[in-house]
């Protein structure tokens, strides 16, 4: 695995040098990545074609789903929004060298905490081919160095990516070895023991994989462990909105993690709302488990286990539960859920309030489908990953999960000294409104 070694070498030396690269730089071999992926349409279709043709003999022989098949497809559609992705980067403001505090210690004594790159950045992340090419355009504009390894059932795509991005963003200046690829399992065992070159992990995927990263490294890890996100229709909802929001929240995509798996319905409300919904998930091809209240209603529903409110289908499949307050269905998501999404529908602003309050996720919605819980969505261009962890960022993760803080103080020949003893000198620390850079003359 002395392979994997000189890689993470090779991307900790680009680090230190792309934490300085200015940022009309990174913007540049951004916009040119954005160009390179529209004129690059057929080749990267090509490539994606040859995962997509080994998927279905995968599926085929059991060993892959067909939802997973599904986030597996690139069309010339989602190129063009690869495309748009990365320019949406681009034209997002510099996370580097910001000035998030700043105190006067003393007369011409001065402290500033400014934002900065992690360093490098290990990711390991489940087969969609336009993952890659959002988080190598996040670390390059928030100036990391990126180590990734995609799932094996889109190995042709991430290449055929990789190799575009490597090739566009070194011919304008950014460092060399600054984004790296692997591809073998043994090799990100071998990247997890890598803490000496390696700041932060981001592994996405199965909760038992999340788990063993998070035992088998001392590396930092940031990432979500499962998205087993809710719907709960309060007795206030708007019966139309509620239908629309938990259809969409399961058909229009079912294989990511903001899809909803669960949805909580008021009792006072079930009996008009499930007949609606069965009735179009039933079309849709959704199969829903239910509980003894839900299967009287949908008595053509499967009866739903204690396993079933813990599970994350990721596909066409649900769990419905009827319950008698906001509180229950509270009570339920904080039990059962993973902190990633949830919703309630409800024309009571006191029931959204209380149920904002209560629910401890990273993205709480009202009257809105949970899969508005997206990086690009929410406006930051693209996200490496959604966060369900409390430290240090939460949520999707943007270029602002991608940065850490370091302080800069500025004097003129100060000394601790002289704030010690009897005749100690006094602090100021009166806060400041101006950057960090202006301290320095």
């Amino acid at each position: 695995m002395a392979e994997v070694v000189e890689k993470a070498k090779a991307a900790r030396e680009a680090a230190l040098r792309l934490a300085k690269t200015p940022l009309k730089v990174r913007n540049r071999a951004l916009l040119r990545v954005a160009k390179a992926v529209e004129q690059s349409e057929d080749q990267l279709l090509r490539a994606n074609a040859k995962d997509m043709r080994e998927g279905e003999r995968m599926v085929e022989r059991g060993e892959l789903t067909a939802a997973t098949l599904q986030r597996l497809k690139l069309s010339p559609s989602k190129v063009r929004a690869v495309a748009e992705m990365v320019r949406s980067v681009a034209r997002l403001p510099d996370p580097l060298g910001k000035t998030v505090y700043a105190m006067e210690m003393d007369k011409g004594l001065e402290v500033y905490k400014v934002t900065c790159p992690i360093g490098v950045i290990g990711t390991v992340f489940e087969a969609r081919p336009d993952v890659l090419p959002q988080i190598a355009s996040l670390c390059l504009k928030s100036g990391n160095a990126v180590i990734m390894k995609g799932g094996r059932e889109a190995v042709h795509s991430n290449r055929a990516f990789f190799e575009l991005i490597k090739r566009e963003t070194e011919a304008v200046g950014i460092p060399r070895g600054w984004i790296q690829l692997i591809e073998a399992r043994e090799e990100v065992r071998e990247l997890l023991k890598l803490d000496q070159y390696v700041d932060l992990l981001i592994p996405r995927g199965s909760k038992a994989f999340i788990q063993y990263v998070q035992a088998n490294t001392r590396i930092p890890v940031l990432g979500h462990a499962e998205g087993i996100c809710h719907v709960y229709v309060d007795e206030h909802a708007d019966l139309s909105k509620a239908v629309s929001i938990c259809y969409d929240a399961k058909v229009q995509y079912p294989a990511v993690c903001n899809a909803v798996e669960t949805i909580l319905v008021h009792s006072k409300l079930a009996d008009r709302f499930l007949s609606k919904l069965g009735d179009l998930y039933r079309q849709a091809g959704v199969e829903i488990r239910g509980c003894p209240r839900a299967r009287r209603i949908l008595p053509w529903a499967k009866p739903a286990t204690e396993e079933d409110w813990r599970t994350e289908y990721l596909d066409l499949v649900v769990s419905v539960r009827v319950v008698n307050s906001l509180q229950e269905a509270v009570d339920h998501i904080n039990r059962y859920g993973s902190g990633h999404t949830d919703a309630i529908v409800t024309e009571s602003k006191k029931a959204a309030l209380e149920f904002v309050e209560g629910v401890d996720s990273s993205s709480v919605m009202v009257n809105a489908s949970t899969r508005f819980s997206d990086g690009y969505r929410y406006g930051l261009g693209a996200e490496v990953g959604i966060s369900t962890t409390k430290i240090h960022a939460r949520g999707p993760v943007g270029l602002e999960g991608l940065t850490t803080t370091k302080y800069v103080v500025v004097g003129r020949g100060h000394v601790v000294a002289d704030y010690v003893g009897e005749r100690a000198k006094r602090f100021t620390h009166r806060p400041l409104r101006r950057e960090w850079r202006e301290a320095l003359g």
